[in-house]
């Protein structure tokens, strides 16, 4: 009997994008096997011609994730028709994709990889994986904000979870997610009466900036990709929603 693999499993594999982007494509008939429109949970064979917009699929050159200091302004997308977009930005030779986001006014880590299992095992918030930011607002930080924005703040038909939070500066402070809600820390700040003015990721899980400068990337070292696995190993790659 011939093996067969999902559709978007496979473009998974392939390091085209994660399987929740793929059936993304393939919802939006932009996926043909062998020259015709895919469907949503179909398997295909190694034999199988598989193209997004008309150009063939191949497998993966090599596994590459890189850390990258994002600048701000940089849109976190492998989409041509967003500008300026970050893999233009980098215009890596391998193609690869944002691992998550970082908003167009944020800046710091983001990482980049053509492993769409990978992408997953890291961004499922079911996985309660941290990352890390420094936050600049537009006023003093009470030791009341602290608070509420440690206990959990009501964003977005949900409450965020608990998260450590600590003051810096006057107006800094750091935060610890393990989830990632669309503009969640600008939305928790928005609903205590605060603007953010600068927000820097400096953290995902074991990785950190490390001296990357502002525009600068590198590929992940040995001993980074090792412990990432360790933490990674348990980790789910299934797709999971925010109980709301």
């Amino acid at each position: 009997m011939e093996e067969t693999i999902r559709l978007n499993k496979y473009l998974s594999s392939a390091g085209v994008c994660s399987r929740r982007e793929a059936d993304r494509l393939i919802e939006a008939g932009q996926v043909t096997v062998d020259g015709k429109k895919a469907e949503t949970g179909m398997k295909i064979s190694s034999e199988s011609v598989v193209c997004i917009g008309g150009k063939r699929i191949q497998a993966e050159e090599k596994k590459v994730l890189l850390l990258m200091n994002k600048p701000r302004g940089i849109i976190c997308t492998a989409q041509e028709k967003e500008k300026p977009n970050i893999v233009e930005y980098l215009n890596y030779p391998v193609r690869i994709y944002p691992v998550g986001r970082l908003d167009k006014e944020s800046e710091g880590l983001i990482l980049l990889t053509n492993q769409g299992e990978l992408v997953n095992r890291i961004m499922r918030a079911g996985n309660f994986h941290e990352k890390e930011y420094i936050v600049q607002v537009d006023r003093p930080v009470s030791r009341e904000f602290i608070r509420r924005m440690a206990a959990g703040v009501p964003i977005l038909d949900t409450v965020t979870r608990p998260c450590p939070v600590k003051r810096l500066s006057e107006d800094t402070f750091r935060i610890i997610l393990t989830q990632g809600l669309n503009r969640q820390i600008r939305r928790m700040c928005e609903y205590l009466g605060y603007e953010v003015v600068r927000l820097k990721r400096i953290r995902i899980m074991n990785l950190t900036l490390n001296g990357l400068k502002t525009g600068e990337y590198r590929e992940i070292t040995r001993k980074e990709l090792k412990e990432l696995e360790e933490l990674l190993k348990d980790s789910d790659s299934r797709p999971w929603k925010e109980k709301r």
